[in-house]
């Protein structure tokens, strides 16, 4: 089945074509312009994947030497996401669909995610415990098997890349915040500084949030400490804060996952969303897999981001297994992943 997937959850205007389990080409497109604001404007954003989207289609589609009318179903992320952005997906992938009459799905993005790690063969097969984390979502899942999943925590403030995001702001560094908090923090003490790590309470009741993230009280621990320091403090203290801003995120994020391994001793974990890109989160995942015997799973740096690749492998799935969309089909920003 050669299949037509679009991505517009957020700031990158994406597509993909897939033949089977097979990538035929993937263009994804950034959205500059949220820089000069330090962070994405939703209206801006939807904007712009009206005047991108034809033209990203276009060109995937030629770059997979195939017609449109080649195509023989489409995938669009329909939640979470910005509505605007969202709704300009959704739309475009209906009316496709009813053009070309071919059926069409709409994709859950965090399970799109969840499929990035499985772009390649020698991607994880269930179960597995995968860890999302981007600037919006920080949320640790059992996948049992392709679709079925269970939640056993996400963030309970902040989201993992949103706070690489307010502490770059607080340093004063370039949004978006994660690649440049990482470069400064490579030439800091990450134990320069001791910021607190927070430790949720596990509540079996709930079984969404038995290992929460909370990273809310780090982002305002990095405001107090820099605020206490003159320009020229902050200045020379820049990397050390970074780098000891990031020791205790990722230190979070590795300790709830080895909690979550004692109760469900899966053979491998995979990482996943725009922060699994950071190297020294991979390298921490490394050696927690590493001293438990663990495959450790992680995508291409292309496919860790926003992309319609993965959107695409997870409806190949889903469209194999008979399942299709109304056209009907409505955006969900706040959609959970279930």
């Amino acid at each position: 089945m050669r299949l037509l997937a679009i991505e517009t959850s957020c700031d990158e205007t994406a597509a993909a074509v897939m033949n089977g389990t097979q990538l035929l080409a993937n263009t994804i497109a950034t959205q500059e312009i949220h820089q000069l604001y330090g962070g994405v404007v939703p209206e801006l954003a939807s904007r712009a994947h009206v005047q991108r989207l034809v033209p990203i289609v276009q060109h995937t589609l030629s770059q997979a030497h195939l017609a449109l009318t080649d195509v023989d179903a489409v995938a669009v992320t329909y939640g979470p996401g910005l509505i605007g952005s969202l709704l300009v997906g959704v739309s475009f992938a209906k009316a496709l669909a009813l053009q070309l009459g071919v059926p069409m799905l709409g994709v859950n993005h965090m399970e799109g995610h969840l499929f990035s790690t499985n772009l390649k063969p020698a991607g994880p097969e269930p179960p597995f415990l995968s860890l999302i984390i981007s600037g919006g979502h920080t949320i640790l899942t059992h996948v049992r098997e392709w679709g079925q999943y269970e939640i056993l925590g996400q963030t309970q403030d902040d989201a993992a890349g949103e706070a690489f995001d307010k502490v770059a702001k607080i340093l004063g560094l370039a949004y978006p915040g994660g690649p440049a908090v990482e470069k400064l923090a490579a030439t800091g003490n990450p134990q320069a500084v001791q910021f607190p790590q927070a430790r949720l309470k596990n509540t079996p009741d709930s079984p969404r949030q038995r290992f929460a993230f909370s990273f809310s009280g780090l982002k305002t621990a990095v405001l107090y400490y820099a605020r206490k320091l003159s320009a020229a403090e902050l200045e020379k203290q820049k990397a050390d804060i970074a780098a000891s801003f990031q020791f205790a995120l990722i230190n979070a994020l590795v300790n709830n996952v080895a909690l979550a391994h004692e109760q469900f001793p899966t053979q491998a974990v995979a990482l996943a969303g725009g922060v699994a890109c950071n190297k020294t989160l991979r390298h921490a995942f490394s050696q927690f897999s590493a001293s438990r015997g663990l495959q450790l799973h992680f995508p291409e740096p292309i496919f860790c981001t926003d992309n319609a690749a993965m959107i695409a492998r997870a409806a190949q799935f889903h469209l194999a297994n008979g399942k299709r969309s109304p056209l009907t089909l409505a955006p969900v920003p706040g959609l959970v992943l279930s």
